[in-house]
């Protein structure tokens, strides 16, 4: 258990740069957050339902990170910073990262009976900050989910989803190999989608005012001509 530990600890602090040492990542409320969702959940499975969700309510109070007791939590789990939302159904995987503000929701079945409501993060994933994951989609390993995109559709394994309604934008497979991705956000790539079509589109415009201009310039030295003609006439 105490290599677990401490092998839970490394992995943080391979993924975020500001511990100094094993002992800060012991005050994260992250780190508490999923100690206690361990205990919750064990509790959720033996039946305990009101004792799972005391301890439940108990983390959310100390942390601001609520993570309902029936969602299951792989190994390495890092939620960095608090606010973050995990419902009942949801299921993450290994080496997961998950920054502030984040909900993992479900969708609100029709018939009222529950089921797989919430979202699956497999292993690797990063969540950027103020995502919205919602319903009971697959968010493949290594994908990158950045910062306040809305998901509501299966992600493919290694893409990269930005915007609202989030579609996947490509990055250089330099990018896609690194280990690690901080807020899921390819920083230094163009993060919008349509990025590349609205530059296309102002280079069209910016040949057509040429062409126009073309086009203008022999009529304009004609009516240039016969203004002076007509000048010329009402003198004479």
């Amino acid at each position: 258990m105490f290599n677990r530990l401490i092998a839970y600890l490394d992995s943080i602090v391979a993924r975020d740069p500001a511990p100094r040492s094993r002992w800060e990542v012991l005050l994260y409320p992250g780190f508490w957050a999923v100690a206690l969702h361990r205990v919750a959940h064990w509790l959720f499975e033996a039946r305990l339902y009101f004792l799972a969700r005391l301890i439940n309510h108990l983390s959310r109070f100390l942390t601001a990170i609520d993570i309902h007791p029936g969602a299951r939590i792989g190994q390495h789990l890092f939620i960095d910073h608090g606010f973050t939302v995990i419902g009942e159904t949801a299921d993450i995987g290994n080496n997961v990262t998950i920054y502030q503000c984040v909900t993992l929701g479900g969708t609100n079945p029709a018939n009222g009976v529950g089921g797989k409501r919430h979202p699956t993060l497999s292993d690797d994933v990063i969540v950027g900050s103020g995502a919205q994951i919602l319903g009971p989609i697959t968010v493949g390993r290594r994908a990158r989910v950045g910062a306040n995109a809305v998901v509501t559709e299966d992600v493919p394994e290694g893409a990269t989803m930005v915007g609202v309604k989030a579609r996947s934008t490509l990055v250089r497979v330099e990018t896609y190999q690194k280990d690690f991705m901080p807020y899921g956000t390819p920083c230094k790539e163009p993060c919008d989608p349509d990025n590349p079509r609205i530059d296309e589109l102002e280079r069209e415009m910016a040949e057509l005012k040429s062409q126009l201009a073309a086009l203008r310039a022999p009529a304009n030295s004609e009516s240039t001509v016969i203004a002076a003609a007509s000048r010329k006439t009402g003198r004479n």
